[in-house]
């Protein structure tokens, strides 16, 4: 399952056209930087080699080093070979973060297998289209009962073939497994007693090995990932990630942070790893630097706000509304977050308050950066020490980014014009998994068509305007969500704000406004409307605002206006 190398991307990259963003690229870093491919799973091969002794992972109070979880991963590989795992065998991970994700992540890739990452919060249904749709033989997963549960009905009827699953309670620490089985407050699959126990491989029978085998000769190019989108345009679709794509944007990332050498860093894993930010901004990137994984299973405020206080982690990759959390929690006074060096924020708009507020928190940089599923996933970044407001930074090294005409793609807007963000660089996928069409659809020559409306200033800074599928025809007029949702966001009630399209008989489409303010704000609907009025043309004005206690956000904490609009039409 080889990809081949994109030649007009490789040319793209270094033919001659204005890069404006040249003149404002951080100190001691080169955009023409050379980046050699690699394989994906040597990376935790050399931090074995460099730091076996160091604490590679943090889970519940206890911890494992490199060489316990390289030793772990080449057992699992070893284990799935002896399954049939070979160069191209795709294999399923359906886990919350945890040591398990990583030894099988690894593991998956060392046999030569593709990793498919499944959403451990999809309905039954949803996991078995991604089963059909990836070609999914074998799910590794936990005995938990949330999880197993969703794995034994898709053995039962044949969309999957075998399943790997591991214990739970051995990830604790000794006195945390008997508390586990006294409490009894997380509950666990009686695996052993299943109809289907003829396709389920306990993991203590797979890792039963010496973890030494001949691995197979994979070509970087070869597809390490199969990641698939969220879906908000319609079908999910599988990102064709290489081993080269998602080597070499670790190694961009690396060469972004310009941590140094000799400190050692943990980070903070409260995204899940199966989400393709997380899975390179805390996983790669972290285990490429040495660092120890502070791992998650799920996101619990006020256990985030101690773990940062006792294990004094110094970098945490976030969405906006975990750092809008950490900021505005009533107790944050009693919290030191001191520890945190560098954060970045990513998968949606990062308001100035928060970011400001936060960086005044901590005493650290916090910087937004962009990307996507299609590109490893990240694209772009601010410099941690000058960042321009609002916007999602400069090109990562050796990629390219053009603003297109949204009604001819093959045209190139000029400087300040808004457009569609195109991207071209290393770290982009080769295809959609089995999708031609869509394939063709979404490349411009060498250029991603990312979706998204955006415009780049004289400083090579880029800016997002908004979605091109969120875009509101009001009236024949185009109308940005994300407009009016940053004029709310200015106003200090506000706490969370999305703006979504509703039908409207007299314009066909309007804005409606969807809002959860600060704890104890009195503000009203009225106030709102009457601070929006001098801020927003009469199209922009939302026909409605409802306040919320809470609005619906997906697995890595972006606000959804897909379940929104879901609302609307269900």
């Amino acid at each position: 399952m080889a990809v081949k190398a994109n030649p007009a991307a490789i040319e793209a990259a270094t033919a001659p056209r204005d890069r404006p963003w040249l003149k404002s690229y951080p100190a001691g870093l080169s955009w023409t930087a050379r980046f050699e491919p690699g394989l994906v799973h040597t990376l935790l091969d050399e931090a074995v080699q460099r730091h076996g002794t160091r604490a590679c992972t943090y889970f519940e109070g206890r911890r494992l080093t490199y060489a316990e979880i390289g030793a772990l991963s080449d057992r699992a590989a070893k284990g799935l070979a002896a399954l049939g795992v070979r160069e191209g065998t795709r294999v399923g991970l359906l886990l919350p973060n945890s040591p398990t994700y990583l030894i099988y992540y690894f593991g998956i890739l060392k046999a030569g297998g593709t990793v498919v990452n499944f959403n451990p919060l999809y309905s039954v249904e949803e996991i078995g289209f991604q089963i059909r749709d990836s070609g999914t033989e074998i799910m590794v997963t936990l005995d938990l009962e949330l999880l197993f549960g969703k794995i034994e009905p898709l053995l039962a009827d044949g969309r999957l073939l075998k399943a790997v699953v591991a214990d739970f309670a051995s990830l604790l620490p000794k006195l945390k497994q008997v508390a586990l089985k006294l409490t009894r407050k997380v509950r666990l699959a009686k695996v052993g007693r299943s109809r289907q126990r003829r396709q389920i491989v306990r993991e203590r029978d797979l890792l039963a090995n010496d973890g030494r085998f001949t691995r197979p000769d994979v070509k970087p190019e070869a597809v390490a990932v199969l990641q698939y989108t969220g879906g908000t345009t319609g079908t999910p679709k599988g990102a064709m990630l290489s081993h080269a794509n998602i080597f070499i944007n670790t190694s961009q990332v690396r060469m972004w942070g310009q941590r140094p050498p000799d400190v050692v860093d943990r980070v903070v894993g409260v995204l899940p790893l199966f989400h393709v930010f997380a899975m390179t901004t805390v996983m790669t990137f972290g285990i490429a630097s040495g660092m120890e994984l502070i791992l998650m299973p799920k996101f619990e405020l006020r256990r985030v706000l101690k773990l940062i206080g006792t294990l004094r982690p110094t970098v945490m990759p976030g969405v906006r509304t975990l750092f809008q959390a950490l900021l505005h929690h009533r107790n944050i006074e009693r919290f030191d977050l001191s520890s945190l060096q560098f954060c970045i924020s990513g998968g949606a708009a990062l308001p100035m308050e928060v970011k400001k507020g936060f960086e005044k928190l901590i005493g650290g940089s916090l910087v937004e950066g962009y990307g996507l599923s299609e590109t490893s996933p990240v694209a772009t970044c601010n410099p941690f020490d000058s960042c321009k407001d609002s916007s999602i930074g400069l090109p990562l090294p050796r990629t390219d980014i053009a603003i297109r005409s949204l009604e001819n793609p093959a045209q190139e807007m000029p400087m300040g014009e808004p457009g569609e963000i195109c991207i071209s660089g290393p770290q982009v996928m080769s295809a959609y998994w089995n999708k031609p069409e869509e394939t063709a659809e979404a490349f411009v020559g060498p250029f991603f068509r990312t979706g998204d409306v955006g415009y780049m200033d004289e400083d090579g800074f880029i800016f997002i305007v908004d979605r091109i599928k969120d875009m509101i025809n009001s009236a024949g007029f185009k109308v940005y969500p994300r407009r009016i949702e940053d004029a709310l966001y200015e106003h200090p009630a506000v706490a969370e704000c999305c703006v979504v399209g509703i039908p409207d008989a007299y314009r066909g489409e309007a804005p409606k406004a969807y809002v959860r303010l600060h704890e104890d704000s009195l503000a009203t609907v009225v106030d709102l409307m009457t601070f929006l009025r001098p801020k927003l043309s009469k199209l922009e004005l939302p026909t409605a605002i409802e306040l919320r206690d809470e609005l619906p956000k997906t697995m890595i904490g972006k606000l959804s206006k897909k379940a929104l609009r879901a609302e609307r039409s269900g």
